[in-house]
């Protein structure tokens, strides 16, 4: 019976091993590798522009009760400052502009950004798109209202999401508002840690080109973090993309906030102020500087 190359056998049984080894955990961030791959961004945009499922943004009708309670709830109109960051194409961004808000946005993704110009409003003052990480990327101005949608912040490490707070709070106005939302301890439970392969993993989500796709998902319970971690293996290279999300309750967030000198002002079950439930998959907050 005829048997592979041993040499080559090894090769690939370490390959194998290295793909499956456990990260320690925010080890490794590649969240720009989403937004700024030509064929990734593509898929994104795809997935942001898709109304009817909440993937990389939430529903269009969920979308539209958040814009109703955000400008009932913080009075936005006229010269409201709103800052949002990972504006994707403008889905709430463009709304608020045309309740006559001076808006800016900010985004990793041209191709985003590309929609969310093309769709702006032509009555009144379009939103100012920035390309860029919202990290580092200079943005200019002070405002009423920082929105994060989409529970972004729970993809930060600890140590992004300190720089992000120092940003927020000498961007925002002495009675401006922080408002985001996070997954909670809830959307953890039942996780398993699985490994999933296959040709054209998602369907060709990852590349043009031909290639096999290797998912992990790892769980780290006393972090409260879980890892959907990507290996794409093309003809020519290889890439791994890590998706971290943490997971917060109500005392971890407002002891994270208190820490950088922002103050919990309300908790909602999500970002169209539905009440909050009692250990909830996900919640929105409220914070404004101490």
């Amino acid at each position: 019976m005829a048997c592979g190359h041993p040499q080559m056998e090894f090769q690939v049984f370490n390959q194998l091993e290295k793909i499956g080894a456990r990260p320690d955990v925010f080890g490794a961030y590649t969240a720009a590798d989403l937004w700024t791959d030509p064929h990734i961004s593509e898929q994104m945009l795809g997935y942001h522009l898709n109304g009817d499922v909440a993937s990389a943004s939430r529903t269009t009708a969920f979308i539209g009760d958040s814009l109703n309670w955000l400008a009932a709830y913080l009075d936005i109109g006229p010269r409201t400052g709103v800052l949002d960051l990972g504006c994707g194409p403008g889905l709430y961004t463009n709304p608020l502009a045309m309740l006559g808000a001076q808006v800016v946005g900010v985004d990793f993704s041209k191709r985003s950004l590309h929609h969310a110009r093309s769709a702006a409003p032509k009555e009144g003052a379009p939103p100012t798109y920035i390309h860029g990480n919202y990290l580092d990327v200079d943005i200019p101005g002070t405002f009423d209202l920082v929105l994060m949608a989409m529970c972004d912040y729970c993809a930060l490490s600890p140590s992004q999401r300190r720089t992000l707070l120092d940003r927020v709070s000498s961007l925002l106005r002495p009675d401006g508002r922080f408002v985001f939302d996070v997954y909670g301890l809830a959307s953890m439970r039942g996780r398993e840690e699985t490994v999933i392969y296959a040709p054209e993993l998602m369907d060709g989500f990852w590349s043009a080109e031909l290639y096999h796709g290797f998912h992990h998902t790892f769980v780290y319970e006393r972090e409260r973090v879980i890892l959907d971690r990507y290996e794409i293996v093309e003809a020519t290279r290889s890439r791994t993309i890590y998706n971290w999300l943490q997971h917060f309750d109500s005392s971890s967030i407002e002891q994270e906030l208190n820490a950088s000198d922002f103050e919990v002002i309300a908790l909602f079950g999500d970002l169209t102020g539905a009440n909050l439930i009692p250990d909830p998959s996900e919640f929105c907050v409220v914070a404004g500087p101490m």
